[in-house]
Protein backbone atom coordinates (compact mmCIF):
# COMPACT_ATOMS: atom_id res chain seq x y z
CA UNK A 1 0.00 0.00 0.00
CA UNK A 2 1.77 3.26 -1.28
CA UNK A 3 1.47 6.18 1.20
CA UNK A 4 -1.15 7.91 -0.66
CA UNK A 5 -3.22 4.96 -0.44
CA UNK A 6 -2.96 5.11 3.37
CA UNK A 7 -4.03 8.53 3.20
CA UNK A 8 -7.08 7.68 1.71
CA UNK A 9 -7.93 4.60 3.57
CA UNK A 10 -7.71 7.02 6.99
CA UNK A 11 -9.48 9.77 5.17
CA UNK A 12 -12.47 7.19 4.76
CA UNK A 13 -11.85 5.21 7.86
CA UNK A 14 -11.69 8.61 10.14
CA UNK A 15 -15.48 9.89 10.11
CA UNK A 16 -17.23 6.25 10.20
CA UNK A 17 -15.01 4.96 12.80
CA UNK A 18 -14.52 8.44 15.38
CA UNK A 19 -11.43 8.44 14.50
CA UNK A 20 -8.86 11.55 13.49
CA UNK A 21 -6.46 10.84 10.89
CA UNK A 22 -3.85 13.29 12.13
CA UNK A 23 -3.69 11.43 14.63
CA UNK A 24 -2.16 8.88 12.47
CA UNK A 25 0.21 11.14 10.75
CA UNK A 26 3.68 9.85 12.74
CA UNK A 27 2.27 5.94 12.75
CA UNK A 28 0.25 5.61 9.36
CA UNK A 29 2.84 3.00 7.64
CA UNK A 30 2.42 0.62 10.99
CA UNK A 31 -1.24 0.53 10.60
CA UNK A 32 -1.37 0.51 6.54
CA UNK A 33 1.36 -2.36 6.77
CA UNK A 34 -1.03 -4.21 8.86
CA UNK A 35 -4.12 -3.31 6.64
CA UNK A 36 -2.08 -4.45 3.84
CA UNK A 37 -1.67 -7.53 5.23
CA UNK A 38 -5.42 -8.21 5.66
CA UNK A 39 -6.36 -6.99 2.14
CA UNK A 40 -3.62 -9.62 0.99
CA UNK A 41 -5.31 -12.21 3.40
CA UNK A 42 -8.59 -11.76 2.38
CA UNK A 43 -7.74 -11.93 -1.50
CA UNK A 44 -9.40 -8.15 -2.04
CA UNK A 45 -7.60 -6.99 -5.23
CA UNK A 46 -6.55 -3.07 -4.89
CA UNK A 47 -7.34 -0.56 -2.13
CA UNK A 48 -10.93 0.27 -4.13
CA UNK A 49 -12.29 -3.36 -3.87
CA UNK A 50 -11.68 -3.28 -0.10
CA UNK A 51 -13.02 0.22 0.63
CA UNK A 52 -16.30 -1.83 -1.47
CA UNK A 53 -15.82 -4.20 1.32
CA UNK A 54 -16.19 -2.07 4.08
CA UNK A 55 -18.76 -0.04 3.04
CA UNK A 56 -21.23 -2.94 3.32
CA UNK A 57 -19.56 -5.31 5.45
CA UNK A 58 -19.92 -4.59 9.17
CA UNK A 59 -18.06 -7.45 10.48
CA UNK A 60 -15.06 -6.11 8.20
CA UNK A 61 -15.11 -2.35 9.25
CA UNK A 62 -14.67 -4.01 13.30
CA UNK A 63 -11.53 -5.87 12.16
CA UNK A 64 -10.46 -2.25 10.58
CA UNK A 65 -10.99 -0.39 13.90
CA UNK A 66 -9.11 -3.10 15.50
CA UNK A 67 -6.33 -2.70 12.99
CA UNK A 68 -6.09 0.94 13.75
CA UNK A 69 -5.43 0.65 17.11
CA UNK A 70 -2.06 2.08 17.98
CA UNK A 71 -0.01 0.39 21.08
CA UNK A 72 3.13 1.61 22.21
CA UNK A 73 3.71 1.82 25.52
CA UNK A 74 6.77 1.20 28.07
CA UNK A 75 7.25 1.71 32.03
CA UNK A 76 7.34 5.45 33.54
CA UNK A 77 6.55 6.70 30.23
CA UNK A 78 6.52 10.68 30.88
CA UNK A 79 8.83 10.70 33.63
CA UNK A 80 7.58 14.05 34.50
CA UNK A 81 4.23 13.18 35.08
CA UNK A 82 4.71 10.33 37.17
CA UNK A 83 7.30 12.46 39.38
CA UNK A 84 4.53 15.05 39.70
CA UNK A 85 2.39 12.43 40.56
CA UNK A 86 4.72 10.93 43.17
CA UNK A 87 4.95 14.25 44.56
CA UNK A 88 3.24 15.98 45.73
CA UNK A 89 0.24 15.52 43.63
CA UNK A 90 -0.89 12.17 44.59
CA UNK A 91 0.21 12.39 48.47
CA UNK A 92 -2.16 15.81 48.39
CA UNK A 93 -4.94 13.96 47.46
CA UNK A 94 -4.48 10.96 49.70
CA UNK A 95 -4.49 13.46 52.64
CA UNK A 96 -7.65 14.93 51.53
CA UNK A 97 -8.95 11.63 51.18
CA UNK A 98 -7.87 10.44 54.50
CA UNK A 99 -9.51 13.61 56.16
CA UNK A 100 -12.87 12.07 54.60
CA UNK A 101 -12.30 8.54 56.30
CA UNK A 102 -11.32 7.07 53.01
CA UNK A 103 -8.23 4.57 52.98
CA UNK A 104 -8.70 3.21 49.40
CA UNK A 105 -6.31 4.80 46.06
CA UNK A 106 -8.92 4.42 43.75
CA UNK A 107 -7.15 4.62 39.94
CA UNK A 108 -8.29 3.83 36.29
CA UNK A 109 -5.70 3.56 33.44
CA UNK A 110 -7.67 3.88 30.30
CA UNK A 111 -6.14 1.86 27.15
CA UNK A 112 -3.26 0.31 29.03
CA UNK A 113 -2.63 -2.16 26.16
CA UNK A 114 0.15 -4.76 27.71
CA UNK A 115 0.10 -3.55 31.51
CA UNK A 116 3.19 -0.57 31.56
CA UNK A 117 1.46 1.68 32.68
CA UNK A 118 -1.04 0.16 35.27
CA UNK A 119 1.60 -1.67 36.83
CA UNK A 120 4.08 1.09 36.84
CA UNK A 121 1.05 2.78 39.19
CA UNK A 122 1.48 -0.05 41.44
CA UNK A 123 4.77 0.55 42.07
CA UNK A 124 4.86 3.89 42.42
CA UNK A 125 1.90 3.22 44.98
CA UNK A 126 3.83 0.26 46.77
CA UNK A 127 6.92 2.04 46.58
CA UNK A 128 6.76 5.79 46.40
CA UNK A 129 3.40 6.56 48.45
CA UNK A 130 2.51 3.75 50.65
CA UNK A 131 5.65 4.33 52.99
CA UNK A 132 4.03 7.48 53.78
CA UNK A 133 0.10 6.52 53.62
CA UNK A 134 0.59 2.48 55.06
CA UNK A 135 -3.27 2.57 56.18
CA UNK A 136 -4.26 3.03 52.08
CA UNK A 137 -4.56 -0.12 49.74
CA UNK A 138 -4.52 0.32 45.72
CA UNK A 139 -7.60 -0.52 43.54
CA UNK A 140 -6.79 -0.01 39.80
CA UNK A 141 -8.88 -0.75 37.21
CA UNK A 142 -6.99 -1.33 33.68
CA UNK A 143 -9.28 -1.28 30.65
CA UNK A 144 -8.21 -1.73 26.70
CA UNK A 145 -10.30 -2.37 23.47
CA UNK A 146 -7.97 -5.35 22.68
CA UNK A 147 -8.01 -8.73 24.09
CA UNK A 148 -4.34 -10.14 23.65
CA UNK A 149 -2.67 -7.34 25.08
CA UNK A 150 -4.80 -7.53 28.31
CA UNK A 151 -3.57 -11.62 27.95
CA UNK A 152 0.18 -10.10 27.90
CA UNK A 153 -1.08 -7.67 30.77
CA UNK A 154 -1.93 -10.30 33.13
CA UNK A 155 0.80 -12.52 32.46
CA UNK A 156 2.96 -9.30 34.00
CA UNK A 157 6.16 -10.03 32.42
CA UNK A 158 8.46 -7.82 30.10
CA UNK A 159 12.06 -7.95 28.43
CA UNK A 160 14.43 -5.53 30.81
CA UNK A 161 14.41 -2.79 27.99
CA UNK A 162 10.91 -2.16 28.81
CA UNK A 163 11.71 -1.13 32.48
CA UNK A 164 14.27 1.15 31.35
CA UNK A 165 12.64 4.18 32.24
CA UNK A 166 11.09 3.03 35.82
CA UNK A 167 13.73 3.64 38.97
CA UNK A 168 16.44 1.22 38.85
CA UNK A 169 15.33 0.26 42.98
CA UNK A 170 11.75 -0.13 41.95
CA UNK A 171 12.68 -3.16 38.96
CA UNK A 172 14.76 -4.59 41.61
CA UNK A 173 11.88 -4.91 44.35
CA UNK A 174 9.15 -5.32 42.17
CA UNK A 175 10.46 -8.07 39.43
CA UNK A 176 11.74 -11.33 39.77
CA UNK A 177 13.92 -12.86 36.48
CA UNK A 178 12.04 -15.68 34.97
CA UNK A 179 13.20 -17.48 31.88
CA UNK A 180 14.51 -14.45 30.37
CA UNK A 181 11.88 -11.67 31.34
CA UNK A 182 11.38 -10.20 34.76
CA UNK A 183 8.16 -10.50 36.00
CA UNK A 184 6.44 -7.92 38.58
CA UNK A 185 5.86 -10.11 41.87
CA UNK A 186 2.40 -11.10 43.52
CA UNK A 187 2.23 -8.62 45.79
CA UNK A 188 2.44 -5.69 43.37
CA UNK A 189 -0.63 -7.20 41.32
CA UNK A 190 -3.13 -6.56 44.14
CA UNK A 191 -6.08 -4.79 43.70
CA UNK A 192 -6.03 -4.62 39.90
CA UNK A 193 -8.57 -5.54 37.57
CA UNK A 194 -8.12 -5.82 34.33
CA UNK A 195 -11.36 -5.32 31.80
CA UNK A 196 -11.60 -5.42 27.93
CA UNK A 197 -13.33 -2.12 27.16
CA UNK A 198 -13.85 -0.01 24.49
CA UNK A 199 -13.33 3.83 25.86
CA UNK A 200 -15.83 5.01 23.34
CA UNK A 201 -18.36 3.01 24.34
CA UNK A 202 -18.25 1.83 28.23
CA UNK A 203 -16.10 2.98 31.18
CA UNK A 204 -15.62 2.15 34.79
CA UNK A 205 -18.04 3.62 37.47
CA UNK A 206 -16.20 5.91 39.12
CA UNK A 207 -15.19 7.57 41.13
CA UNK A 208 -11.81 7.27 40.79
CA UNK A 209 -8.62 9.85 42.16
CA UNK A 210 -6.70 9.18 39.04
CA UNK A 211 -7.76 8.63 35.65
CA UNK A 212 -4.69 8.17 33.23
CA UNK A 213 -6.31 8.65 29.45
CA UNK A 214 -2.92 8.90 27.65
CA UNK A 215 -1.74 8.77 23.92
CA UNK A 216 -5.70 7.32 22.64
CA UNK A 217 -8.47 9.73 22.99
CA UNK A 218 -6.91 12.79 22.68
CA UNK A 219 -4.39 11.43 19.94
CA UNK A 220 -6.80 9.24 17.77
CA UNK A 221 -10.50 9.92 18.44
CA UNK A 222 -11.92 12.75 16.36
CA UNK A 223 -12.58 15.86 18.34
CA UNK A 224 -16.83 15.65 18.45
CA UNK A 225 -15.32 12.11 20.44
CA UNK A 226 -12.74 13.29 22.77
CA UNK A 227 -15.52 16.16 23.64
CA UNK A 228 -17.89 13.39 24.88
CA UNK A 229 -14.92 11.27 25.85
CA UNK A 230 -13.94 14.01 28.51
CA UNK A 231 -16.85 14.62 29.74
CA UNK A 232 -17.47 11.57 30.66
CA UNK A 233 -13.84 10.69 32.56
CA UNK A 234 -14.92 14.24 34.28
CA UNK A 235 -17.34 13.06 35.37
CA UNK A 236 -15.38 9.72 36.94
CA UNK A 237 -13.14 12.15 39.05
CA UNK A 238 -13.39 12.09 42.56
CA UNK A 239 -13.75 16.15 44.04
CA UNK A 240 -9.63 16.42 44.05
CA UNK A 241 -9.25 13.76 41.41
CA UNK A 242 -6.64 14.11 38.62
CA UNK A 243 -6.71 13.58 34.97
CA UNK A 244 -3.64 12.39 33.10
CA UNK A 245 -3.11 12.55 29.00
CA UNK A 246 -0.48 12.37 26.85
CA UNK A 247 2.36 14.69 26.70
CA UNK A 248 1.73 15.67 23.35
CA UNK A 249 -1.65 15.44 23.39
CA UNK A 250 -4.13 18.57 24.13
CA UNK A 251 -7.58 18.55 25.48
CA UNK A 252 -10.17 20.19 23.10
CA UNK A 253 -9.77 24.10 22.58
CA UNK A 254 -12.95 24.62 23.96
CA UNK A 255 -12.94 21.68 27.36
CA UNK A 256 -14.63 23.16 30.11
CA UNK A 257 -14.37 22.07 33.26
CA UNK A 258 -11.00 21.40 33.61
CA UNK A 259 -7.70 23.48 35.04
CA UNK A 260 -4.40 22.46 34.89
CA UNK A 261 -2.93 21.06 37.78
CA UNK A 262 0.76 21.07 37.37
CA UNK A 263 2.08 24.04 35.08
CA UNK A 264 2.96 22.96 31.77
CA UNK A 265 2.48 19.16 32.80
CA UNK A 266 -0.33 17.25 31.03
CA UNK A 267 -1.97 16.92 34.27
CA UNK A 268 -5.52 18.52 35.11
CA UNK A 269 -8.16 18.47 37.60
CA UNK A 270 -11.48 19.76 37.89
CA UNK A 271 -11.81 23.53 37.69
CA UNK A 272 -14.63 23.46 40.15
CA UNK A 273 -12.42 22.46 43.26
CA UNK A 274 -8.52 22.77 43.87
CA UNK A 275 -6.24 20.03 45.84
Amino acid sequence: MTDTECLELLRWAAPRLGLRYEGFRRVRGQVCKRVGRRIKALGVVGLPAYLERLEVDPAERAVLDALCRVTISRFYRDQGVFDALREPLLPQVMEAARARGERVLRVWSAGCASGEEPYTVAALFHLGLRPRFPDFRLELVATDADASLLERARRGCYRRPTLRELPSEWVDEAFTPQGGELCLRPEYREGLDFRCEDLRQRMPEGPFHLVLCRNVAFTYFARSVQREVLARLLERLAPEGLLAIGAHESLPEDARGVARAAGALPLFHRDDVGI
